[in-house]
């Protein structure tokens, strides 16, 4: 059982006074749901310009990791174009957000200068042709029994739920929730139904020798099955359950995006990268232990940053019929990452959880008012204040809870930034 006496605090002052004097500090963070809010249709997405201009002070202390993509019509840079007063600021100011996006595979640098480093030719042009399948597929679908949706309705719904990502092509089924979440039987079949055409994608990149180049990642999900394949999330009446249906690129995962971009901090210390120039996640482990003995083997302990993993999207659920209690979530990977990078390399690594549960997508929340609590009653266990997201038996421990949501982090964001700025001056 993990240890309740540590962590799970919802006191985001003492946090902000105790980054504000690390030294060496390093904050990789996703985005949907943590500096925006969660929404139905990606399109209506909106960053705060006070944000923008924030992560630009902090540049070299802070990357994104996400699965979402930085370009393309539904891409990040569109939103912080948006954001701003005049969009070309965004290149002339190195606006745009670095790090890694499509779950590592799609690097970006402050002045939106990408690459996809590992990533075949071939698999580009598959990847291509995924959006107009994703189409042709789910209007034949809906407009069938069960679901018969008036074929006008069903153009706009196909129109927000495909995501024509460039390496991460989606379905994202939130419009789709919204329309049968009184007809939970009938939501699972689409689900189950979608996860069918992602494994006859699967197969249709077998028969053109790219069988090994992807998978499909579930968000939120289950955790993984004993082949390593995420599980489903089935939906419920008053939770989506799996909303994202993405077409990723093996390696695409984001604990080991957290080591490619570690190596990326270490070249701008030090002009030298301990992985190699090459390193990209297609090549890297993917199990924590192996992940943990490449940073061990190639990072230098004296240069080693504080960490700091900011993610909403871990998830953890009780199987009714055998007690099985099942851990997913986009952002858990990563997140239990920088735990164990701290432990390994002694840093005080911290792991902060943003409840997004109050956007328009359904997710458990946090019992705020419990954790409160805590305070002044520390044998209080925090587990029934994180129900569907942690478990006494977890082996990820949530430093630090914001349950105030992305409108509370990006307040800390900023005046983090004002503070580190100062500091330099």
């Amino acid at each position: 059982m993990v240890d309740y006496q540590k962590g799970y605090s919802l006191d985001s002052i003492e946090l902000l006074n105790s980054l504000a004097a690390t030294e060496r500090l390093l904050i990789v963070q996703d985005l949907d749901g943590v500096c925006m809010g969660l929404v139905r249709d990606p399109l209506t997405r909106v960053i705060e310009r006070k944000y923008v201009a924030a992560a630009a002070h902090l540049a070299g202390r802070f990357y994104v990791l996400t699965n979402g993509e930085h370009i393309g019509r539904r891409g990040v840079n569109r939103i912080i174009e948006r954001a701003l007063e005049n969009p070309a600021q965004a290149l002339e100011h190195g606006l745009y957000l670095p790090g890694l996006a499509a779950g590592g595979v799609q690097l970006q640098d402050r002045f939106a200068e990408v690459s996809h480093p590992g990533v075949s030719e071939a698999e580009l042009q598959f990847l291509q042709q995924v959006p107009r399948k994703f189409t042709r597929f789910l209007r034949a679908l809906l407009v069938a029994e069960p679901y018969q949706l008036d074929g006008q309705l069903v153009d706009q719904l196909v129109a927000s739920a495909v995501l024509e990502n460039l390496v991460s092509p989606t379905l994202n089924i939130n419009v789709l929730f919204q329309h049968l979440k009184t007809q939970p039987d009938i939501y699972r079949r689409l689900q189950q139904e979608i996860a069918a055409f992602m494994a006859d994608l699967h197969a249709q990149a077998a028969e053109q020798g790219l069988g090994a180049s992807f998978f499909t990642h579930y968000a939120p999900n289950s955790g993984r099955d004993a082949q390593g394949h995420e599980r489903l999330k089935p939906g419920a009446e008053n939770n989506a359950g799996t909303t994202d249906f993405q077409f990723m690129l093996t390696g695409a995962i984001k604990e080991v995006g957290l080591l490619v971009l570690l190596n990326n901090y270490y070249f701008a210390q030090t002009g030298h990268y301990p992985l190699g120039h090459d390193f990209n996640a297609r090549q890297a482990p993917h199990a924590q232990a192996e992940l943990l003995k490449l940073a061990r083997a190639k990072f230098d302990p004296a240069l080693m940053p504080r960490i700091v993993g900011v993610g909403d999207t871990v998830s953890s659920s009780v199987q009714p019929d055998s007690a099985e209690v099942l851990r997913g979530g986009s952002d858990r990977g990563f997140l239990h990452l920088v735990q164990a990078l701290g432990e390994e390399f002694e840093r005080e690594n911290l792991v902060v959880y943003i409840d997004s549960s109050a956007g328009e997508v359904r997710r458990p929340g946090v019992d705020a008012e419990l954790l409160q609590r805590r305070k002044t009653e520390p044998t209080l266990a925090p587990w029934p204040a994180l129900e569907g997201i942690s478990d006494p038996a977890d082996p990820l421990r949530l430093d630090v809870i914001f349950s105030g949501g992305h409108q509370q982090y990006v307040e800390f964001f900023c005046e983090l930034a004002e503070r580190l700025t100062a500091s330099r001056q």
